[in-house]
């Protein structure tokens, strides 16, 4: 098994997509797409705002993770995380980014971190979530998964062939072409 820590923002990618994951691991593939561009203009923006401690590396050898999280804000006493997110909506692989950040704060802290956020720039919300068992568990294992990944062994294809549209990774992934050629 692999021993290098894995970066939070894999867990995210893995998630959307495991042969994504696996051209950007292995072969450091990744256009500058719309998405992407505009995702990192709106977290340079809102980096600049507000007195939250911002852009704050964690890692922690014992889950095998690390990562800068967006943002962490107090709440009543208790730092919170806080995951940004260019969309109008979030899905599960943000929600098992957010209990990642969770985690790594909570090992650095020495205390549960109960509840995190998702901003959403697209519809400027914030969405209280709960770090449950459900989703710590999806951590480990998603972390577990991405360590077993190999070189030899490319993931098939995502189950929803519309997420190709938006990824940074078609044009080395050819998941259109590549199908033609595997029924041929």
């Amino acid at each position: 098994m692999n021993r290098c820590l894995v970066n939070i923002s894999d867990l995210n990618q893995y998630l959307y997509c495991p042969r994504r994951l696996y051209y950007l691991m292995f072969y450091q593939t990744q256009e500058i797409n719309v998405h992407l561009a505009d995702g990192r203009g709106l977290h340079s923006y809102q980096g600049r705002r507000g007195g939250w401690y911002r852009e704050f590396y964690l890692k922690s050898e014992h889950l095998h993770l690390h990562g800068r999280v967006d943002l962490i804000e107090q709440e009543n006493g208790v730092l919170v995380p806080v995951e940004r997110k260019r969309g109008t909506s979030y899905y599960e692989n943000d929600l098992v980014q957010l209990a990642a950040y969770a985690m790594l704060l909570e090992e650095h802290l020495g205390e549960r971190i109960a509840t995190g956020y998702i901003y959403l720039y697209g519809k400027n919300t914030r969405h209280p979530i709960e770090i449950t068992d459900h989703l710590r568990r999806k951590v480990v294992d998603t972390v577990d998964a991405i360590r077993a990944m190999r070189v030899g062994s490319i993931p098939g294809f995502c189950e929803n062939p519309r997420k190709c549209a938006k990824c940074s990774v078609v044009v080395y992934c050819m998941p259109y072409e590549a199908r033609i050629l595997e029924e041929a």
